[in-house]
């Protein structure tokens, strides 16, 4: 996780001759919660509708609790000349789902806003959406009675909910935790890891709910991937488990056999995972602007220790298939951070992608992202962490219909920038915005109210909803217009049935009128509301 200290290592790296670039409060709506119910046919869908409660400013959640939350069931495709459209908006819609038909004459009257859609220009394929299991998230759901834990399983993993197929798992403590440990926290160096073992954490907090996810997924097996925070002291130049310490060179086969045995622990209990990540934001250490647990690395340490350590531990393990994610810090370290780990071509082949963060990313423009994947295209771009809440105005903002635009527009436009995937920080956290153990509060979709018995789905969960739910893995992105004028971003993909999937984010104070004009279909004329997300879906079947 991040903050607003952050913003000195931007200006670290301006000092330092990195070129960023910027890229380009609406008022709030005060209309009643009430006026938007789901329509009757949507409930013969099977679809159980959003109860809406609006919490003050115009803000709006979604209530649940153990006898009822709200559903969103797998659409059928559309017949051939149709198309469907859900929307969620800031007046209260949640996935409201409508219909209508394609017009072969392309000269029917434009729209102040056209949307081509070309399903021959294809770029990268989608490998998820996620969140991440802290142990914040599992502490939140076990303050609730085991039906509203199902609930929010359910309504993250399940047919019925968003069908997030992709999850970060910590290796060890976070910030996001109520204690600091590792899985080896042996008062003398332990060079044979002999003390290894899995924390209580693990068994409370993070293995029941990620078997749950698997059980509830009906896209194949979820890609769990692990991320270090804290090393053992023993292994750090600082003994501590947050500031500047780095692993001692003594220590770096031990620190890489450190994960082989974290997936061997995982693999034994029932939860196989799919990759890791180098280490969760080193940069932190190198500030040390908080006391969140980091391990630093600098670029060219990564490089000796993927090539000479991590690496060939990985290939010489049981699971040599394990995907390696280098980076795992903010964008604007693309692309120089990367060119210097791959400057060894034994180090750049043991990586499989590059993990990027959503923090501060109006400093990080697409020529970036294309600038890595021109130079790199066998390595996958993801998004592994994003968090709103994090600046001055921190913790939870119950209802934010803006903090759901943040992210659906950081979700296009990092998708459009041949990012694969996108995945959210602590699925789970309580009014406050925790626990967390240095009273860094930040925002989830989903928020927990032990108190009443009651959880709340806030936009955020909508809007990642109008990605993951309806783009499915080995997606592919393909050409549309981007943009369309300002406050609008469009986003498009064939899916593998070869349907087709157009997301629109409306960030305008107005309703708009548009057209999708795909040759093969011809044009479809949509209303769009303000301030709204939406997702439209059509076949050429």
């Amino acid at each position: 996780m991040q903050h607003t200290s952050l913003l000195l290592l931007v200006l670290l790296l301006i000092g330092n001759s990195i070129l960023v670039l910027t890229e380009d409060k609406a008022s709030e709506d005060k209309k009643s919660s009430e006026k938007h119910q789901q329509s009757s046919k949507e409930l013969e869908d099977g679809h159980k509708p959003c109860k809406i409660r609006d919490v003050g400013e115009g803000r709006k959640v979604c209530v649940c609790n153990s006898e009822y939350c709200d559903t969103i069931p797998r659409p059928k495709k559309p017949s051939k000349s149709k198309f469907i459209l859900y929307t969620s908006n800031k007046q209260g819609l949640r996935f409201h789902k409508t219909a209508g038909q394609f017009n072969k004459n392309h000269r029917s009257k434009k729209s102040e806003y056209d949307i081509h859609v070309n399903p021959d220009q294809k770029f990268q394929k989608v490998i998820g959406w996620g969140g991440a299991f802290t142990d914040s998230t599992g502490i939140n759901m076990k303050t609730l009675d085991k039906k509203a834990q199902d609930l929010i399983m359910k309504s993250y993993f399940s047919e019925e909910g968003i069908e997030y197929n992709m999850c970060r798992v910590p290796i060890g403590s976070t910030d996001f935790s109520v204690r600091n440990y590792t899985y080896d926290d042996s008062k003398t160096p332990d060079k044979n890891l002999e003390h290894f073992a899995l924390a209580p954490e693990d068994f409370n907090y993070k293995i029941p709910f990620m078997k749950q996810a698997m059980e509830l997924s009906k896209n194949g097996p979820i890609k769990f991937f692990g991320s270090t925070w804290a090393a053992p002291l023993w292994m750090k130049t600082n003994n501590k488990y947050y500031g500047n310490g780095f692993i001692k060179k003594e220590f770096y086969q031990t620190w890489a056999d450190y994960f082989v045995r974290f997936l061997e622990e995982y693999y034994k209990n029932g939860v196989p995972i799919w990759g890791i990540t180098t280490q969760n934001e080193p940069s932190m250490a190198v500030l040390e602007l908080k006391d969140i647990p980091t391990v630093g690395w600098s670029s060219t340490n990564m490089s000796i220790w993927l090539r000479e350590n991590l690496g060939p531990a990985i290939k010489k393990s049981k699971y040599p298939n394990t995907v390696i994610m280098a980076l795992d810090d903010q964008k604007l370290f693309l692309p120089w951070y990367i060119n210097s780990v791959f400057e060894d071509q034994n180090s750049k082949k043991y990586v499989d992608g590059i993990a990027i963060h959503w923090y501060f990313g109006v400093f990080t423009p697409c020529s970036a992202f294309n600038i890595t994947h021109t130079k790199y295209p066998d390595k996958f771009i993801l998004s592994t962490e994003a968090c709103s809440g994090f600046q001055t105005s921190s913790g939870v903002l119950l209802g934010s219909w803006e903090r759901g635009e943040g992210y659906s527009k950081d979700i296009i436009e990092n998708l459009n920038c041949w990012v694969v995937g996108w995945v959210d920080w602590n699925m789970v956290l309580d009014m406050q915005g925790g626990p967390t153990t240095i009273a860094n509060f930040v925002d989830a979709p989903i928020i927990v109210d032990k108190k009443s018995g009651e959880f709340y789905k806030q936009p955020m969960y909508y809007h990642l909803g109008h990605h993951s739910k309806f783009v499915p893995e080995n997606s592919v992105r393909i050409g549309v217009t981007q943009r369309i004028g300002g406050r609008i971003w469009v986003t498009a993909y064939q899916k593998p049935d070869r349907g087709i999937v157009v997301v629109i984010l409306n960030k305008k104070d107005e309703d708009v009128t548009m057209r999708i004009v795909d040759k093969p279909m011809g044009v479809a004329t949509l209303k769009i509301s303000k301030r709204s997300i939406n997702t439209i879906l059509y076949s050429y079947d």
